[in-house]
């Protein structure tokens, strides 16, 4: 291996693999070699922002490279349990942005392929990684804080297929198997196994054809509860809200930033190198890369998650 993780962004030019790109280029360890996206020039432009010496159109020009050794895939939801068996059947390692898959039968597929390759596998399971969430985890670890409850809402205006830049893209977006499974992982990670889920959802929209509304109820074996609103339709803030109620604190979490129960600011600047939580998720993945060792959010950590969202589907059904 050289001296530095050689990383290849495929989906650079999305929101999310801009966010991947601000984060590696704070990671010395990292050098990305090439982006890759589905048209040249804007994948052009986006090498050029970045000072990334190559830029290439679609999955198989980076995987046929030799100065690759990692691989970042930031692309559609669809496409992602696929993309990641074809990166790991090239020899590279992978972190595919969340969700795994948006079918339980795709992502034991994924998990076959990690399990048979020795290459870091990872998914992009952010909230494991946000200091604010890193905090709580860390109480808990220490016997200092134990979940009784956590509710949650996930909310966006969106009615159309639209990403986090606001600009046109061509898949469709799934409030159980994207915006749940952070939850879902999220609750499991901070209080336990899951071993209860239930799920309601409103009207199909007729042209994206999903439910833009959706309630999810869980229950982890430590006997923590956990209730998650999800809309589309809520024309109000925007993004994921983390009440964590406890036996000795309360916490609301913001993405990175923590706040108490009476909305008093918790300083997380002293939990991690950064406090930016996809900078925090890539430095695992690197690391994890140098040390020869299982990432937080690997594969096999995260299936669980996905088995839930899989019998959650069922009961939609």
């Amino acid at each position: 291996m050289t001296e530095k993780i050689r990383v290849a962004v495929v989906g650079a030019a999305g929101a999310f693999g801009m966010k991947h790109l601000d984060g590696l280029m704070n990671i010395p360890d990292a050098e990305v070699t090439v982006v890759s996206g589905t048209r040249l020039e804007p994948t052009q432009a986006v090498a050029e922002k970045y000072g990334v010496a190559n830029a290439v159109v679609g999955l198989d020009a980076v995987l046929e490279r030799d100065d690759v050794d990692a691989v970042i895939l930031a692309t559609p939801t669809g496409l992602h349990a696929s993309q990641t068996q074809a990166v790991l059947a090239a020899g590279k390692h992978v972190q595919v942005e969340i969700p795994l898959a948006d079918s339980l039968a795709d992502a034991e597929a994924a998990l076959e392929a990690a399990e048979s390759s020795d290459r870091v596998a990872m998914v992009g399971h952010t909230r494991r990684f946000n200091p604010s969430h890193q905090l709580v985890h860390n109480r808990i670890a220490a016997g200092e804080f134990s979940v009784q409850q956590m509710d949650v809402q996930t909310y966006f205006f969106r009615r159309t297929n639209t990403n986090a830049k606001g600009e046109a893209r061509s898949w469709t977006d799934h409030l159980l198997w994207h915006h749940a499974a952070h939850t879902v992982d999220l609750f499991a990670y901070q209080a336990g196994r899951i071993v209860q889920a239930n799920a309601i959802q409103g009207p199909v929209h007729p042209e994206l054809g999903i439910a833009m509304d959706m309630s999810i109820q869980l229950k982890s074996e430590s006997g923590a509860i956990c209730t998650l609103s999800l809309s589309f339709n809520n024309n109000g803030p925007f993004g994921t809200f983390f009440r964590y109620i406890g036996d000795t604190e309360t916490y609301i979490a913001r993405y990175d930033e923590l706040y108490n129960g009476r909305e008093e600011s918790i300083d997380v600047s002293h939990v991690a190198v950064s406090m930016n939580g996809i900078e925090l998720q890539d430095r695992e993945f690197i690391s994890a890369i140098r040390e020869g060792r299982e990432p937080n959010s690997s594969l096999r950590q995260v299936i669980d998650c996905y088995r839930v969202l899989g019998s959650l589907e069922k009961q939609l059904a």
